[in-house]
């Protein structure tokens, strides 16, 4: 399977540091359904690591559950990020990313993110410094370029390598597209064979962008020759894709997809870890937001999301009785797959076929 530097994982399937989302509750839930060989905090800033910010803090906390796990840091001073990175190590990193593909203002205007992109010299820099100061592998999540039509990541990614970074993760988009258009397989493919060329065939280069099914994944490997691939916001509605992924990588199927009793367990599990980790308002206030992204994988539910809606601070444990009358309502189908990963692509593939249109 997969290696990061002296760090084994037992698959080649990781999840994003999902900006908003990738809290520890859900990194555990996605961890629980199985298939996560890595798992990443939201990216974070080294000025709140180092004052020690209660929101940091709260991307930060992990717990001995909850390894192997990527700490992913933004910003472009050497000094600064050498000093968050010996904190992150301290409390709990398995590893550290560079981000050097996020596109948002909040991030680039700091001249961090995908703005390293645009400065290389001085990216090679701190990407030197933090592999010295650092006794676990450093690794970079790049995009293809910064403008229009860029493919400047092929040669960053080598001359990163060269610097001792341990792995590499593209996503096939330039900055300039932020979140539009469709994922460069293409370009993901020249920064994998980049990568693979450098002679240090023990280094990794992961495929990121798209990732909507499983299918997606294998695509993407085919096509690319990635060693393995991140997903980012499918896992957000159905944290079993990596279990899913993982049961197609190695059988060319997938074989026992989760039942509608089984991921009504899953959002039960999740909603336990944020009661558990959260104080009562931010969890039921997170939970009225998550199950929207569950539910595209449950079938008809109206009454599932208006029963959660109405779950008030005072009695969070309601929501919970809410799903369990959900799946008692159901019945017999309660035991079948409501939605299976083909049927999904196919409301993927007809939804972006009426935005065509439209």
């Amino acid at each position: 399977m997969l290696k990061v530097g002296h760090v084994q994982l037992d698959t080649n399937l990781l999840l994003a540091p999902i900006a908003g989302h990738c809290d520890l509750p859900f990194r555990l839930t996605a961890r629980a359904c199985g298939g996560v060989g890595l798992a990443f905090t939201d990216l974070l800033c080294p000025h709140g690591i180092l004052k020690q910010n209660t929101q940091t803090q709260w991307l930060m906390a992990t717990n001995e559950d909850d390894r192997p796990l990527g700490m992913q840091l933004y910003g472009q001073d050497a000094d600064l990020m050498c000093e968050a990175g010996r904190w992150a190590v301290e409390r709990g990193a398995t590893t550290l990313d560079i981000n050097m593909g996020c596109p948002v203002d909040k991030v680039t205007k700091t001249f961090a993110g995908s703005m390293m992109l645009c400065t290389p010299d001085n990216t090679l820099a701190v990407a030197r410094a933090l592999v010295r100061a650092v006794d676990v592998p450093v690794t970079a999540k790049l995009r293809l370029g910064y403008g229009e039509g860029e493919l400047t990541a092929p040669s960053l990614a080598r001359a990163l390598v060269d610097e001792g970074v341990q792995c590499i993760t593209i996503h096939g988009r330039t900055a300039y597209q932020r979140f539009k258009g469709v994922c460069d397989l293409d370009g993901i493919r020249k920064v994998v064979e980049a990568v693979h060329e450098t002679g240090a065939n023990e280094i990794p280069c992961i495929g990121n962008g798209d990732i909507k099914t499983p299918f997606d994944a294998k695509r993407m490997i085919d096509v690319t020759g990635c060693d393995g691939v991140m997903i980012a916001r499918a896992a957000l509605g159905a944290p079993w894709i990596f279990r899913d992924t993982r049961q197609l990588l190695e059988t060319g199927e997938i074989v026992d997809e989760l039942t509608l009793r089984e991921r009504c367990g899953v959002i039960k599990a999740h909603y336990r870890w944020m009661l558990e980790m959260r104080d009562t308002r931010r969890a039921v206030n997170r939970m009225k937001q998550i199950v929207h992204g569950y539910a595209k994988h449950l079938g008809p539910c109206k009454s599932l999301k208006q029963g959660v809606k109405e779950v008030i601070f005072e009695a969070p444990e309601r929501l919970l009785d809410v799903v369990d009358e959900f799946v008692e309502r159901v019945g017999s189908a309660a035991d079948d797959v409501p939605v299976s990963w083909r049927e999904r692509e196919y409301q993927l593939a007809a939804s972006a076929g009426a935005g065509a249109v439209a």
